[in-house]
């Protein structure tokens, strides 16, 4: 098995409803599932700096983890990235993701989308559109139902 398939989750129920596909694609692949999340946390303490790794938050650590494949012949490994130090504000998801992609040799990238469009998409961006602008390999971007958006229009 020399194939990777990277998931990207922002713990949303409809995120949830895409690992399903995720999962699916990976077995049919024979390829392992990487399951990422990027977090808007501090990796390090404000101003702290620090010549080892620090330990990822527990409780998100715990939140990635409850994250598998619904299907338990499917390999996996859970990622947890981080923005630069110091720039949470500024952090974008995409960048993180395809930084991941590269360094892992991921040969697609599945996540859902909320489908935002108008002022929401500008003031937000699109990690997805991003993604597939930008991703050194292969994106399926699942648009996900109203029911399963946090868009209200």
């Amino acid at each position: 098995m020399s194939k990777t398939i990277l998931f990207a989750t922002d713990y949303s129920p409809g995120s949830a409803k895409v690992l399903k596909l995720a999962t699916t694609l990976a077995r049919e692949e024979d390829a392992k599932l990487l399951i990422a999340h990027v977090t808007m946390l501090e990796k390090y303490p404000v101003g702290e700096h620090f010549n080892e790794e620090t330990e990822p938050n527990p409780a998100e650590l715990k939140q990635l983890k409850a994250v598998v494949p619904p299907d338990p012949n499917v390999p996996f490994e859970h990622r947890l990235l981080y923005g630069e130090p110091g720039s949470v504000e500024v952090t974008k998801p995409a960048d993180e993701i395809i930084k991941l992609a590269k360094q892992g040799n991921v040969d697609m990238i599945v996540l859902g989308t909320h489908g935002r469009t108008g002022l929401r998409h500008l003031i937000m961006g699109s990690v997805a559109e991003s993604l597939v602008r930008h991703a050194p390999c292969a994106v399926v971007s699942v648009k996900l139902p109203k029911e399963n958006s946090e868009d209200v229009e």
